[in-house]
C-alpha cells in the first residue's frame, strides 16, 4: 500500500502545508485606493455658477466633482457648449467623476419607463462629451410596491445603454424614498441584472436613514462600489425625522465613519469618497472655506481608519 506521507515527501510537499492555511503576498486582498470629490449639492445654497463649482473644487484641493444635470443643462441652454464645459474641468485638473439626474427609468409603468431611458440616453450622450464615465441611477418612477425582479431587469437594459454611450448608471437608493430606501433592495436589483458592470452608489445618510445600518458593507467586495457620498448624521434628531439638511461634515455625527472606511478599503478597488451636504448653515459660508473643510474632514477620517 502507498504511504500518502512518503508520497507527499517525494514530491517536496510538507504534509504541515495540508493543515496549515497558507497566506501570500499575492493572496493578500488588495485594499482601496482613495480619490477625492466634492459633489456640488454642498455649497449649492451660494449659487457661484457651474464654472465656479469647479473652480472652487479645484482650489480647495479635490481630485474631481459630481455635477447635477440640472446645472450643466442649464449652462448649455445659455448657449455655452459641452467643448468648453470639458476644457474648464480639464484646465483645473478635475475629473467628472459623476453627474445626478433624476430619470424615471424604474417607472411602473411602461410609457414612463421608456420616457425614463430616453432622458438617461440624452444625458448621458452629454456626459460623455464631458468626459465623464458615471451618472447616478436613484429609483425614480417606483410605486410602494417596487417589482425588484422587473427594476432588475430595467436595470440590466440600463447598463446596455451605459455600455452604447460610455457612462454607466450608479445604482442609487434613498434612506426617505419608502420604494426604494434600503441596501438589501438595491443589492436585489444588481443581483437580478446579474451584470459584470453592476454599481451601486451607497451614502452614510442614506444607509442610516433607509434603516440599513452600515454591517451591509461588509458584505461588498471588488468594483461593486466605486463612489461613496460622504457625510454624517447628528444624534439629536429620531432617525425617521432626518432630512438631507440635517447632514453634517464627516466625524461630526454618529455614524462609524471609521468602520464604514475601513470596510470600504477591504472591498478592493478604487474607491471615490464624494462629500455631500445639503446644510443650510454650510450655504450661508464661504463655499471655498465649506469646501476645504469637507476636504480636510474626509482626509482626516480615512487616516483616522486606514493611515
Amino acid at each position: 500500500m502507498i504511504n500518502r506521507r512518503n508520497v507527499l515527501k517525494a514530491v517536496g510537499i510538507s504534509p504541515a502545508l495540508l493543515i496549515a492555511p497558507q497566506f501570500s503576498q499575492a493572496e493578500a486582498p488588495h485594499q482601496s485606493s482613495f480619490s477625492y470629490c466634492l459633489n456640488t449639492s454642498t455649497i449649492r445654497g451660494q449659487n457661484p455658477g457651474i464654472l465656479k463649482y469647479i473652480e472652487i473644487a479645484s482650489k480647495a484641493g479635490y481630485d474631481g466633482i459630481e455635477l447635477w444635470i440640472g446645472d450643466i443643462q442649464a449652462f448649455l441652454k445659455e448657449g455655452n457648449t459641452a467643448a468648453k464645459l470639458r476644457k474648464h474641468l480639464e484646465d483645473h485638473g478635475l475629473r467628472l467623476e459623476n453627474a445626478i439626474g433624476f430619470a424615471p427609468w424604474m417607472a411602473e409603468d411602461e410609457a414612463t419607463m421608456r420616457r425614463g431611458f430616453a432622458q438617461m440616453k440624452e444625458e448621458m450622450e452629454i456626459l460623455a462629451e464631458l468626459g465623464g464615465k458615471r451618472i447616478a441611477a436613484p429609483g425614480i418612477g417606483a410605486n410602494a410596491t417596487v417589482d425588484l425582479f422587473r427594476a432588475g431587469n430595467a436595470y440590466k437594459e440600463l447598463l446596455n445603454l451605459g455600455r452604447s454611450t460610455g457612462v454607466m448608471p450608479q445604482l442609487e437608493f434613498w434612506g426617505a424614498y419608502e420604494p426604494f430606501h434600503h441596501l438589501g433592495q438595491t443589492l436585489m436589483v444588481a443581483a437580478v441584472a446579474n451584470d459584470p458592470d453592476a454599481r451601486i452608489l451607497p451614502d452614510v445618510y442614506h444607509l442610516f436613514r433607509g434603516g440599513s445600518g452600515f454591517e451591509g458593507l461588509k458584505m461588498l467586495s471588488g468594483q461593486l462600489v466605486e463612489v461613496f457620498h460622504m457625510n454624517d448624521v447628528p444624534g439629536d434628531i429620531p432617525r425617521e425625522k432626518q432630512e438631507d439638511k440635517d447632514r453634517v461634515y464627516p466625524g461630526e455625527g454618529i455614524a462609524p465613519i471609521k468602520d464604514i472606511i475601513q470596510d470600504l478599503a477591504k472591498m478592493g478597488g478604487n474607491k471615490v469618497l464624494s462629500l455631500e451636504l445639503f446644510n443650510p448653515s454650510y450655504w450661508k459660508q464661504d463655499p471655498l472655506e465649506v469646501a476645504k473643510t469637507g476636504l480636510k474632514r474626509m482626509k482626516d477620517q480615512v487616516k483616522a481608519a486606514v493611515g
